[in-house]
């Protein structure tokens, strides 16, 4: 029986946004392993409402539940099963970490057992993952899972996929790890919290500068013999910001790159160009700067969803007025009539990725190796 708080459209608790929205990650998640519907439908019936301590703690029990089912199949040799419990228990301590601030010591014990599960499921993976430290700036290194291709002959095409500040990279080796296998790809999965915790942010948010990594990363992948470098590609998972558009445009090593295309970044700045004109101001920044992608050297992938926060007609319109190079730049959008049409692809991202791989996948192919 589905618990009464469970509304149309997956919504959990319609007076607590952040618990919807999350409850609905975990269950789109079960379509890539993440997660089991079942599962998740259990935990619902066993939550008290307005209690962010009922939530942190039934999500910790299931995750140590899918632990312990992983750590028993590794010892019977069963690595598949193993695998997939590693995932999921990783999703579910994540998950568990959500409601708590970010100062919270058992916020900061759940990540570590998110990271714990990732680094299991690396090594129980054939070939194995790898957990690789990427020099950045001065006081703060990068942190990735590199998942090498399963042929192992090498060098391989390679996808970076990376997410906004405030974005861990352990939910990328379900949601995206599988698309980037069944393709041939390598896959980095990266964030930019390091190994700090998460009130890290605060930090980070505060930098003008964090387009500044991925220059660094690709300095990481050019070291590897495994990757083959002419066909390196960017997903920016999930974007809110444009920090990954500005780094395409200052990188041209890259052979495609799935991002925002520095829409957002244009949007805010046509809107503050306005309200600047209806206030007299002599002063009006210019609306159409060039961080929009076609200004890139790489082909470039925009996708939304039409009931995201930027709608799709005033997306179709920055496209067409901000060409500002030559570069192939292409906007999908996502129709509510498809799925997909949430903020991030949030309702169904496995269309989402399927399509942006699959758009990757024709892009490497044909680049030219170097």
């Amino acid at each position: 029986m589905i618990p009464a708080c469970l509304s149309d459209d997956w919504t959990l608790c319609p007076e607590r946004e952040d618990i919807s929205a999350e409850f609905t990650r975990l269950l789109t998640a079960a379509q890539e392993g993440g997660a089991t519907i079942a599962e998740c439908l259990m935990i619902a019936r066993q939550l008290k409402r307005g209690d962010d301590r009922s939530w942190h703690r039934e999500w910790k029990r299931l995750a140590r539940a899918n632990r312990q089912r992983a750590e028993a199949a590794f010892a019977e040799g069963h690595l598949a099963s193993a695998q997939r419990n590693w995932l999921r228990a990783m999703n579910y301590y994540a998950a568990a970490a959500m409601p708590l601030e970010a100062a919270d010591e058992r916020r900061w014990v759940a990540v570590l057992a998110t990271q714990e599960c990732a680094r299991r499921y690396l090594s129980a993976r054939t070939p194995p993952g790898e957990v690789v430290t990427i020099p950045w700036l001065d006081d703060h290194p990068l942190q990735g899972y590199f998942l090498p291709v399963p042929s192992g002959r090498g060098p391989d095409p390679t996808v970076i996929c990376i997410g906004e500040p405030g974005h861990r990279k352990e939910e990328f080796l379900f949601k995206l790890a599988p698309h980037a296998r069944e393709r041939g790809f390598a896959m980095l999965a990266l964030d930019l919290f390091g190994d700090q915790r998460d009130d890290y942010l605060d930090v980070l948010l505060r930098r003008r500068d964090l387009e500044s990594a991925i220059p660094a990363v690709m300095d990481y992948l050019e070291t590897r013999s495994d990757v083959d470098v002419g066909r390196i590609a960017i997903v920016a998972d999930g974007w809110g910001s444009s920090f990954v558009a500005r780094a395409v445009l200052q990188e041209p090593r890259l052979a495609a790159a799935v991002c925002d295309g520095g829409l957002w970044d244009l949007h805010e700045r046509a809107f503050f160009a306005s309200r600047f004109a209806m206030s007299d101001v002599s002063i009006v920044p210019v609306p159409h700067a060039p961080l929009m992608a076609s200004s890139a050297e790489c082909p470039v992938l925009i996708t939304l969803g039409e009931d995201g926060w930027l709608k799709a007609d005033r997306a179709r319109q920055i496209v067409q007025t901000s060409r500002l190079g030559s570069s192939e730049v292409m906007l999908k959008v996502f129709t509510a009539g498809e799925t997909g049409a949430a903020q991030a692809h949030a309702d169904n991202p496995s269309l989402a990725n399927e399509y942006i791989f699959d758009w990757l996948e024709s892009r490497l192919s044909s680049a030219l190796r170097i």
